[in-house]
């Protein structure tokens, strides 16, 4: 059977299956679009084995569909959506997070070390090569025989994650396992923001954390994110908002307060921006109607 084929079989007939082989690994199926939503993908990979999607990160529009797979290598604030999807033909994919702590054993195993990039990055869209494929379709059989998975997922992960380091999009996965990159190091400021979203930001100490200069922090930072440090912080405060609304009613004053906002005005005008709605709308129609799980796959 051809790749993409026996991988749309596998999908259709396990989605929704809570027995993985391995933690991190998600099955997803669509029988119509989505809508647009807003999340926080942590690194990860997927492949599309039929239909299509759309992330939006900043200003830069990523399209992808069957036979293609994207790569996310670190925490990305991003608009996703399902584009292409019809009940005859599902949207089908595959994702896997991307575990740092395994892609650096590999690149000590394999003495490889970090290829030259002129600026990391932050997402990127390759074709699906047929040795991937292969391996994505040989771990998911592995949800049929659960005795072979304790053994035989963390090897296929492995063979994953090296059809992806010495594939097209090899330098920017290196990145992730490389404690020195200029990826994990525009990584360690971005896990700050987002534990510490409320406080004041300041460049010159987050330049600082990752050991660059503040111009050349800045550069990084948007050539990883496509948007400056302060347009992530504020991202980040919209979702966390969006969370603390969705999950309990209350004054939207005091969410957007603890959430870093000093001024209620700022925080309602910012929040119908990114969402469409004000804050206590948007919140009444989440608990109406909560929106589809998304990320990118």
């Amino acid at each position: 059977m051809e790749p993409l084929a026996e991988l749309r079989s596998l999908i259709s007939a396990h989605c929704g299956s809570h027995l993985t082989p391995l933690p991190g690994l998600r099955l997803v199926a669509s029988a119509a679009p989505t809508p647009p939503v807003n999340v926080v993908s942590e690194p990860a990979f997927a492949v599309v084995a039929q239909g299509g999607k759309r992330a939006v990160l900043g200003d830069k529009l990523f399209d992808y569909s069957a036979g293609q797979y994207l790569v996310v290598s670190v925490d990305l604030p991003i608009v996703s959506h399902v584009v292409r999807a019809s009940p005859e033909e599902p949207y089908l994919a595959f994702r896997l997070n991307l575990r740092p702590e395994v892609i650096a054993t590999l690149l000590l195993e394999a003495s490889l070390g970090e290829l030259s990039v002129s600026e990391p990055a932050g997402m990127a869209v390759s074709d699906a090569p047929a040795e991937l494929l292969d391996s994505i379709i040989r771990l998911i059989r592995l949800i049929d025989r659960p005795g072979d998975a304790a053994v035989l997922g963390p090897m296929l992960e492995r063979e994953i994650l090296w059809r992806l380091l010495t594939g097209e999009q090899g330098a920017i996965v290196r990145q992730i396992g490389l404690i020195d990159s200029r990826l994990s190091q525009i990584g360690r400021a971005i896990r700050w923001i987002r534990t510490h979203y409320a406080e004041i930001l300041k460049i010159e100490d987050l330049a600082g954390a990752a050991g660059m200069t503040p111009s050349t922090f800045y550069r990084n930072f948007r050539a990883v994110t496509a948007m400056s440090p302060v347009q992530y912080q504020k991202q980040i405060r919209l979702l966390e908002a969006r969370a603390r609304l969705f999950a309990k009613t209350g004054d939207v004053a005091a969410v957007g307060f603890d959430v870093g906002y000093d001024s209620p005005s700022q925080f309602s005008r910012e929040y119908s921006r990114m969402f469409g709605a004000s804050p206590g709308r948007d919140a009444a129609r989440l608990r109406a109607e909560p929106m589809p799980e998304q990320g990118v796959a």
